[in-house]
């Protein structure tokens, strides 16, 4: 059974990067063919998706995001981390990844607990 677990700071400043790493147990992010994602929830708002990396490497990100996200895996630890630059307050969120069998979208079949992110001087 795959479990995700998000993990990183809280708190972060505004104009800083937020960094946060998912951990993958009981599978693997190289695995075909699955797409491993970054999705976010504002308070009051919906889900959003940020970007995924997939079983390749490769990656693709929210058009409206795409300037300042970055994905990346480290496949001898099973992690994937989001790094999100120049934040500000409206990136307060909570922040869920997730695994996918499709491209895309918040169609996830499994997911982290999320972790709450604050952005905030």
């Amino acid at each position: 059974q795959v479990q995700l677990q998000e993990s990183g700071p809280g708190l972060v400043k505004p104009s800083q990067t937020l960094s946060l790493t998912c951990t993958v147990s009981g599978g693997s992010t190289t695995t075909n063919y699955y797409y491993w994602s970054w999705i976010r929830q504002p308070p009051g708002k919906g889900l959003e998706w940020i970007g995924y990396i997939d079983y390749s490497g490769s990656t693709y990100y929210n058009p409206s995001l795409k300037s300042r996200t970055s994905i990346s895996r480290d496949t001898s630890k099973n992690q994937f981390t989001l790094q999100l630059k120049s934040v500000t307050p409206e990136d307060t969120a909570v922040y869920y990844c997730g695994r996918s069998p499709i491209a895309g979208g918040v169609d996830v079949d499994c997911w982290g607990p999320g972790t709450q992110v604050t952005v905030s001087a």
